[in-house]
Formats: C-alpha cells, sequence, structure tokens
C-alpha cells in the first residue's frame, strides 16, 4: 500500500506521515454538532471537510471506521426547549433530521455510525465509575469531576500552555465545590424540572467533554488513528478528552 499520506498533527504542530494503528485501516472521529439549532456554513464547511478525508482514505485503499456524534444533552439544548417549551430530546431530534437534509444536499455521506449521547449514557457512567476508581475523578453534591491537576502532563498538550499559563475564570465563572478551578465536569446533579438520568451519584447528566470520549471509545477503541474537529474544539474540548 502506498503510504505516502502526510498529516497536520495539532499536537506537534507539524506534518508528519500518517500511520495508522492497525495496518490498513482507519478509526476515524469527528466531533458532530450540538443540536439545539440548523446548521450553519461553519458546519457545512467542516463536515465537507472531513467527509473528502474520509473518501481519500477509501481511495487511497484503507478500511475506514467513520464515527460522528450528536451532542442531544447539553445546557443550550436545555435552555432552547424550555424557549419552546418542547422537551430536549424531542428538540434535539428534529434538528438532526434538519442536519441530515443539509448534508444530503451537500452529497456528504453518512458516518458508519452517528451516536448519540442520549443513548451512550449508561456506558458513560461505567467510564466515570472507572475513572473514580482510578484516582482521577471526585464527586461533590452528586456531581462527578475529573481532576486535572493528576493528568497535569496531558493539559496544554494541544494549546501549548502549562496549566500554570491558564488563568482560572477566563472562560466560564469559577465554580466553588470544585477542588480546582480547572476541573471539569464528568456528571452534572440535575437541577428542578431538568431532564436527568439516575447514576450511583444520583439523577443528572454527563458532561460535554466525557460524551466523545466514550462514543469513541465503544465505537472505535482506546486510540483513534484521526480525530476531527474545528479549531475552536482544541481547548477545552479535545484536550479533555485525551
Amino acid at each position: 500500500m502506498n503510504m505516502a499520506l502526510r498529516v497536520y498533527n495539532t499536537e506537534t504542530r507539524s506534518k508528519e506521515e500518517f500511520e495508522p494503528v492497525e495496518e490498513g485501516k482507519v478509526g476515524m472521529y469527528v466531533c458532530g454538532p450540538t443540536v439545539y439549532d440548523n446548521c450553519h456554513v461553519g458546519h457545512a464547511r467542516s463536515y465537507v471537510a472531513f467527509d473528502v478525508i474520509r473518501r481519500y482514505l477509501k481511495y487511497k485503499g484503507f478500511s475506514v471506521t467513520y464515527i460522528q456524534n450528536f451532542t442531544d444533552v447539553d445546557d443550550k439544548i436545555i435552555n432552547r426547549s424550555n424557549e419552546r417549551n418542547i422537551p430536549p430530546l424531542v428538540l434535539s431530534e428534529q434538528f438532526i433530521q434538519e442536519y441530515f437534509k443539509d448534508t444530503e444536499t451537500l452529497n456528504i455521506e453518512k458516518a458508519d455510525v452517528h451516536p448519540k449521547a442520549s443513548e451512550t449514557i449508561p456506558d458513560m457512567i461505567t467510564v466515570i465509575q472507572g475513572l473514580i476508581e482510578k484516582g482521577y475523578a471526585y464527586e461533590v453534591n452528586g456531581s462527578v469531576y475529573f481532576e486535572v491537576e493528576k493528568a497535569k502532563e496531558i493539559f496544554g498538550k494541544l494549546r501549548h500552555q502549562s496549566l500554570e499559563d491558564m488563568k482560572d475564570g477566563a472562560r466560564i465563572e469559577v465554580d466553588q465545590e470544585k477542588r480546582s478551578p480547572k476541573d471539569f465536569a464528568l456528571w452534572k446533579a440535575a437541577k428542578p424540572d431538568e431532564i436527568s438520568w439516575n447514576s450511583p451519584w444520583g439523577d443528572g447528566r454527563p458532561g460535554w467533554h466525557i460524551e466523545c470520549s466514550t462514543m469513541s471509545w465503544k465505537y472505535i477503541g482506546r486510540t483513534l488513528d484521526i480525530h476531527g474537529g474545528g479549531m475552536d474544539l482544541i481547548f477545552p474540548h479535545h484536550e479533555s478528552e485525551i
């Protein structure tokens, strides 16, 4: 097989020869839309690009497993559902169908699997339990947080900035119940009249980063060959997924 294919690595900021984990096969996960509204031209640009990459890899002879999720559990979805008085999962399903209409018009092929966050929650709970058992996460008042200090060698790898250089409270308001302002939610305790699922820590819903981590792991495995998404997702989303 001709391996004359070079890709840009966000971590090293350089083009490198593409070497898949398993010869001849590519596991490709692309962060899908948060479905609280119709898609815009930025979505179109991103998903056309990754569709072209997937088609090219197949043209080069690779067997490609292409996964693209839908984030259908999210603050924006809950807020929009309250505005329109529509259940969150009903609202998100409407925009998922609109997404497929748009991508079909653009001749974008469907992914091999389009997992939904809402349908993968038991798997997320299992992963969160594992992180707690290994000492990487902790529970407070029904919420579970990832302790960033326990994996400080990871954070900053993609944006090339150390934990010490990060300014607390610059992006989101500091949550006083966390051990560190840098820690992020794996599981969010349910608020009154908010969509929730049962868990060992009480009713709640998953955090954003654990959703994609779990869906990629479930359908591709521990290590991905290609992880795609917009540049605006590099931090905090892609780093936290690691």
